[in-house]
């Protein structure tokens, strides 16, 4: 028998041809509530457009570079705006712009594979805690408390101190410190969807738990996971420009967002602050749209699921 995704399981016989005044299913009462969601607003629209030029930036921003970002003349340090570099020097004489350009791919690149990472694992724990419950809940939940007591960059200092500077551990640390929030959101759904008629009525009829929870019970709450997940994409472009900038995450010369910042502060100091703002400004923007369209998404996955 083939179940449509995200539909209610049939608990009995139906006719094949409902009438006219026939009740309502689930799936079509929460299609006419997505047809009430509020939409993204025009500051939704603007948050779509910078993060689509932030992830445009990042795949070709090597490619439509005006320079080398690491070529350096010491004779241009600091050099404000001038033809043909608009963004002018910063203090090793490389081209402002370039830099930019080519460091939203290891900014962007890190943040969504920690975000994607801590998403994995999140939604695994809260799936599989709101289907089995009894000493699996109680042992991930207790598992998840003594996480909430260590703050993320915390842990991506101590993984980096162990391992070495690098994106690599940093990152997966972060990922590490953000499942337990993501966790514990997405269990209250799961536990929600678990709790269902169709969920129930798939049980009686036979289909395994794997079955129901994929084809089911996780495209209902996928709404609310993508939301989830672009929310802590922001914290994550944060966090890791925070480890950049302290020197234990990505490395000079490599151009990134948070060594900018680092590298910047002293040229600030001096009276030179358009490298430290530029890349401050482009952190600021990418992270600020991220986290609007994420809320947006919230307040349209909670809404569908009333």
């Amino acid at each position: 028998m083939s179940i449509p995704v995200g539909s209610a399981l049939p608990t009995g016989a139906a006719p094949e041809e409902p009438g006219p005044d026939a009740a309502a299913t689930p799936s079509d009462s929460r299609s006419a509530k997505t047809r009430r969601l509020p939409r993204l607003g025009l500051g939704g629209w603007i948050s779509v457009a910078i993060i689509a030029v932030a992830v445009l930036l990042a795949v070709f921003g090597t490619l439509v570079r005006p320079y080398d970002p690491n070529e350096v003349r010491l004779s241009y340090a600091n050099v404000g705006p001038m033809g043909g570099h608009l963004l002018g020097f910063d203090g090793a004489g490389r081209d402002l712009l370039s830099r930019l350009m080519v460091g939203a791919r290891t900014t962007l690149l890190g943040a969504a594979l920690v975000s994607i990472v801590a998403v994995a694992i999140g939604s695994s724990l809260a799936v599989a805690t709101a289907w089995f419950g009894g000493r699996l809940d109680t042992a991930v939940s207790s598992g998840l408390d003594v996480m909430f007591a260590f703050p993320g960059i915390l842990l991506a200092v101590l993984a980096a101190a162990v391992f070495g500077p690098g994106l690599l551990a940093a990152g997966l640390a972060l990922a590490m410190a953000y499942s337990p929030y993501l966790a514990r959101v997405l269990r209250g759904a799961a536990l929600k969807e678990r709790a269902m008629a169709y969920i129930q009525a798939g049980e009686v009829q036979g289909f395994s738990s794997w079955w129901l929870c994929f084809r089911h019970l996780l495209p209902n709450i996928s709404s609310l996971i993508v939301a989830q997940g672009t929310i802590f994409f922001g914290f994550a472009v944060v966090d890791l420009a925070a480890l950049s900038f302290l020197g234990l995450g990505i490395q000079p010369p490599q151009a990134d967002w948070g060594v900018m910042v680092s590298e910047g502060k002293t040229p600030l100091l001096q009276g030179y602050p358009l490298e430290a703002l530029a890349a401050v400004a482009c952190i600021v923007l990418v992270v600020s749209a991220v986290s609007f369209l994420g809320e947006r998404l919230q307040e349209r996955s909670t809404g569908a699921q009333r």
